[in-house]
């Protein structure tokens, strides 16, 4: 993974060549990381479609939040599992759940794919996150700390490049990204 903001990043394994360079562009990361922000900003630049896969799960199943209270996490992320495979097989730009990377099935699928990821300090996500209700997030700032030790293995062994979403503003990030797919071809 090259991170676009540190020269020296460790290097990762190489993965196979995605079959189209550039679609799909899949953006993973952690909790308010700003996925849906900047990904909707590259697609519009790239003048592709936006899929964001919790909002095809909204709308096709309800609310995220009574899927987890009504049938619980398994059945949300057998649900999550379809909605990804099927985002990725469009020329699109996709944003991710922050727990879709852990299905083997979608990190196979991702392999295949350019991915960026967001990556973001834990005082940034404070901020973020305000007072909203996740369902993973009943202890706050310290339950997205967990969740986010525990996941930032894979999303950098999944991760083509890396961005960190903490300072920076969404464009300024969304141009670097544009510019890294662009350059990709």
């Amino acid at each position: 993974m090259r991170d676009a903001g540190t020269r020296d990043a460790a290097k990762r394994p190489q993965q196979p060549k995605p079959t189209n360079p550039l679609f799909p562009l899949v953006f993973i990361g952690p909790m308010a990381a700003g996925k849906t922000r900047i990904g909707r900003l590259v697609a519009r630049a790239l003048d592709v479609p936006f899929v964001d896969t919790d909002a095809r799960i909204v709308a096709e199943h309800g609310a995220i939040k009574d899927l987890f209270e009504l049938h619980g996490e398994e059945h949300f992320r057998a649900l999550e599992r379809a909605a990804v495979a099927q985002a990725l097989t469009e020329k699109t730009v996709v944003s991710l759940g922050g727990g879709a990377v852990l299905d083997p099935g979608t990190q196979a699928d991702l392999a295949r794919c350019s991915v960026v990821y967001l990556s973001v300090s834990a005082q940034a996500v404070r901020r973020r996150l305000g007072g909203g209700k996740r369902p993973l997030l009943r202890n706050g700032i310290a339950d997205w700390k967990r969740i986010y030790n525990q996941r930032r293995p894979t999303y950098e062994a999944l991760a083509s490049i890396r961005f960190d979403t903490s300072h920076r503003p969404s464009d300024a990030i969304a141009n670097a990204v544009v510019t890294w797919t662009i350059t990709r071809t």
